[in-house]
């Protein structure tokens, strides 16, 4: 009995450390291989004609406004109002009609400024990979900057990268770490699944569709 226990430990354990090192090698291929891509503000990051805000919850857990949210929106507002790209596309959730990301995002970038008319929703963009395979597949864009956080952003551009859409990122305010660390924790872990659903399984987005091809005016 001793016997199979201690086999039983072995197995568990090495299995443990395998998952280990697989979990660490996948976070390190992708933030090596997208850093370079990353900006950090607006006056560097080179001018391009559509920029993807991936989509979150306005609000929190507790009901308070989310920073996650709103540092992306405020981003992406100064991203058209500085001229460093012509068109946004608001890229989310919108599982019922009182859970709608895009909107939310759309009638943020309003407060802020933005025309009506510079704002494209994609309201099928249930996770990253579907928002950055939608952008392309959908509304015909190949050349974009993508808003998020920096943590976000590695994984964003390695998806970009694999789909052979020519992607940067820019990178938010940073969020207060008493709320970003769980996030950042998950994040750890979704690194290691988008190498499993890029190059294991081809994972497609969940809806595609008919194309709505954004059309930028010279």
């Amino acid at each position: 009995m001793k016997f199979y226990k201690r086999k039983i430990i072995k197995i568990l354990a090495f299995a443990s450390v395998s998952i280990l090192v697989v979990i660490t090698l996948s976070n390190a291929l992708i933030i090596e291989s997208t850093k370079s891509n990353i900006y950090y503000s607006i006056e560097n990051v080179p001018h391009k004609q559509v920029a993807l805000i991936l989509g979150t919850s306005n609000k929190l857990l507790s009901g308070e406004d989310n920073p996650f949210f709103h540092t992306r929106i405020s981003m992406a507002a100064n991203l058209y109002k500085s001229g460093v790209v012509k068109h946004l596309l608001v890229s989310g959730d919108n599982r019922s009609k009182y859970y709608n990301e895009p909107l939310k995002m759309k009638n943020a970038l309003i407060e802020l400024g933005v025309p009506e008319t510079a704002i494209s929703l994609d309201y099928a963009g249930l996770r990253t990979l579907d928002s950055i395979v939608r952008s392309k597949e959908i509304f015909g864009q190949d050349d974009i900057i993508i808003v998020t956080q920096e943590f976000h952003c590695y994984r964003a551009l390695f998806i970009s990268n694999y789909y052979d859409i020519e992607a940067i990122a820019i990178a938010t305010a940073p969020v207060p770490r008493s709320l970003a660390f769980k996030t950042i924790f998950r994040e750890i872990f979704a690194r290691t699944k988008a190498i499993w659903d890029t190059y294991i399984v081809n994972k497609s987005p969940k809806h595609l569709g008919e194309k709505e091809l954004i059309i930028i005016e010279a």
